[in-house]
């Protein structure tokens, strides 16, 4: 999931004169995230409006009202909704402008989340914790790691705000032909990681390969590891760099290629943040440059 450098698109909506602008800040497989601005006062509601695909709508500035079947509904910082594809909706911003974050999610993934799980109320309160899982989110999509950071980032936040469904705690994994626990989770990931095995690729591809949901293998890796998997799968790849560095490989956007980093800067981050030093100091002291 990669930061997008598209520009706003600023659009009238509906019958109600209202100006929306709205900015693409990640996309890939699965999840759309938008920045959805919307200035002036507009009192009169939307044209009625659909959705495609579940819709989690978190409010960062300002307020506005959301109309469905079931009323009218206040959405602000402090309370955001979960928008289905089944509920017709339309909106009215009688408060002025306002700011938010939406990330829609691509009916595969979802049932892979919550499979037919549907929270009792569309309603999510924002408490000061899941303000700061948002904020979190956001920074995530700033990041080169799409691949497990930002989608750690996102479970995160939908646990905070959603919380999984209770059935897809305990799904069954039917390779190890029981119910699995979670240190054999765990074990079967860390393999996985360290045999470099193509699933491992991303968060959401390597639950797949386990037959687990999301949320339990991030959940359980962190409690059983003492470390989130984002940082454990960094761990190895920065002890493969030590590895090449030390066998005398000496072109680094190759090697931040083949080990799935974005891009050497990438590389040079993560192997600093672990070791302390930049690779170009890390040949120095493996004793394979002069110095």
């Amino acid at each position: 999931m990669q930061h997008q450098d598209a520009p706003e698109l600023s659009y009238m909506r509906g019958t109600v004169a209202r100006m929306v602008a709205v900015l693409s800040i990640a996309s890939r497989a699965g999840v759309a995230v938008r920045v959805v601005r919307c200035g002036g006062r507009h009192r009169g509601w939307s044209a009625p409006e659909g959705r495609s695909a579940p819709e989690l709508v978190l409010v960062r500035r300002g307020w506005f009202r959301r109309r469905t079947r079931a009323g009218v509904f206040e959405a602000d910082p402090t309370v955001g909704y979960l928008s289905l594809p089944d509920q017709e909706e339309t909106f009215a911003h009688p408060g002025g402008g306002d700011v938010c974050t939406a990330i829609q999610f691509a009916p595969a993934l979802w049932a892979s989340l919550f499979g037919e799980h549907r929270p009792a109320t569309p309603a999510v309160y924002v408490d000061a914790a899941l303000e700061l899982a948002h904020r979190q989110f956001i920074a995530s999509t700033r990041q080169a790691d799409s691949d497990y950071a930002l989608p750690e980032s996102l479970l995160a936040l939908t646990r905070a705000a959603i919380g999984p469904a209770p059935h897809l705690g305990t799904r069954t994994t039917p390779h190890i032909g029981t119910w699995a626990t979670d240190r054999d989770i765990v074990a079967r990931a860390r393999i996985a990681i360290v045999e470099r095995h193509p699933a491992a690729g991303t968060l959401l591809s390597l639950a797949e390969l386990l037959h687990v949901s999301p949320f339990r293998l991030s959940r359980a890796f962190t409690r059983e590891m003492g470390v989130p998997l984002t940082r454990y799968r960094n761990r190895v790849r920065v002890g493969v760099v030590l590895e090449r560095l030390e066998g005398g490989e000496t072109d680094l956007a190759g090697l931040a290629a083949d080990l799935g980093f974005a891009d050497q800067a990438h590389l040079t981050r993560t192997v600093k943040e672990h070791v302390g030093h930049p690779p170009t100091a890390l040949r120095r002291l493996l004793g394979t440059t002069d110095v």
